[in-house]
């Protein structure tokens, strides 16, 4: 295993990706042929995808597509995030170091508390690795098994095994379900490399967030503890005991709760375009796409079990639901009143996103950005 580098006193990332690589599911049955033919197939959805997007958005060029589209298992996605949360989550981590000073939570919080966090860490991201199918990681560091885009840029990655397992449980045709996937994620790529401010805009606002956090490290530790546990089903009543919360509502500021307001309109936008595109696209190439539609849209709502409900609570998954629903309306609504043109303006520069208001009215939006008062 490559490492991820030098351990923070907070977590240990070796561990972290050690555990969750052992503690992972394995995927659908397939023979090597098979699975050969799986990664070359995406491969060719993922190329095809680019002219697609780019032909109904009407953003990008060729040339703006430099990042890497990677085909990964699930223990190489588990390697791929944690790399990433290692990045976003340093100036959040250095704080909690600092604040952990000589006090009595000094002993828990150190070579041991490390551990037990990237083991705790570890178990969390062995229950998402089998559920996401694919992912753009905008804030992806290159490592030598992993490359990134240049300049920061991010890389694209579609979990093979997780995109098998879920065509054959909903019983569609793998080819069309592969291009539908494929599409989304391909969206998430074009909004990034064809809107050069958005990367460094998404950064800043999650480091104000992690910035503003003034929580005892202890409290942010037993939110992951009591996630695991549940994960473990140790804690099925985790849904009651926790009313809801998620472990990103329950280290908010009056700070945060601004900022998280602008995060959530943004990456509800970014979901639900991804979202309308998919759709928009899919008619002309994935011939069943009203079937899939229909079966996924059953799937994402029900969850798979009542664990299952309880973790994405607590992990904020839920919410995650709702920005794609609220992001598409939003979408579907600009386009039918301003044309493309009209809601690719949203990609003009900060001010011109949408508030967390506006997801939910988008006549504002409209009002705001394309019906500006006469001087």
């Amino acid at each position: 295993m490559t490492s991820i580098g030098a351990n923070s006193g907070m977590v240990d990332w070796n561990l972290a990706v050690a555990t969750a690589t052992r503690l992972v599911r394995p995927g659908p049955e397939v023979s090597r042929d098979e699975a050969r033919a799986v990664v070359a197939e995406l491969r060719r959805h993922a190329k095809s995808s680019e002219e697609h997007v780019r032909g109904f958005t009407r953003m990008g060029t060729e040339e703006t597509h430099d990042t890497p589209v990677l085909v990964v298992d699930r223990p190489g996605w588990v390697r791929a995030n944690v790399a990433g949360f290692r990045e976003i989550l340093k100036p959040l981590l250095e704080k909690m170091q600092e604040r952990r000073g000589g006090g009595a939570g000094n002993a828990v919080l150190g070579a041991v508390g490390g551990k037990v966090t990237g083991v705790e860490l570890g178990m969390l991201l062995s229950f998402l690795s089998s559920r996401v199918l694919g992912q753009y990681e905008t804030f992806a560091p290159a490592t030598r098994e992993l490359p990134a885009g240049a300049n920061g840029g991010g890389r694209l990655l579609l979990v093979a095994p997780n995109i098998v397992h879920v065509e054959r449980e909903l019983d569609v045709e793998p080819h069309d379900f592969r291009l539908w996937v494929t599409l989304h994620e391909e969206t998430h790529r074009t909004q990034f490399t064809a809107v050069p401010w958005l990367r460094d805009h998404l950064e800043g606002e999650i480091q104000s967030f992690l910035s503003e956090t003034d929580v005892d490290p202890m409290t942010v530790l037993e939110r992951v503890r009591e996630a695991a546990q549940t994960l473990a089903g140790g804690r099925p009543e985790a849904e009651e005991d926790d009313g809801g919360r998620s472990l990103v509502e329950l280290v908010q500021t009056p700070a945060q709760r601004e900022v998280l307001g602008r995060l959530t309109a943004v990456m509800s936008l970014l979901e639900g375009h991804a979202d309308y595109v998919m759709d928009g696209v899919g008619p002309a190439v994935v011939p069943s796409v009203g079937e899939i539609r229909e079966k996924f849209q059953q799937r994402r709502a029900k969850g798979a079990s009542r664990l299952d409900m309880a973790l994405r609570k607590l992990l904020g998954l839920d919410a995650k639901l709702r920005q794609y629903r609220d992001g598409e309306r939003f979408v579907r609504a600009v386009v039918e009143e301003c044309g493309m043109d009209g809601f690719n303006r949203v990609w003009t520069s900060p001010n011109t996103l949408p508030t967390k208001s506006e997801i939910a009215k988008p006549a504002d939006w409209i009002a705001r950005v394309h019906r500006k008062p006469e001087a």
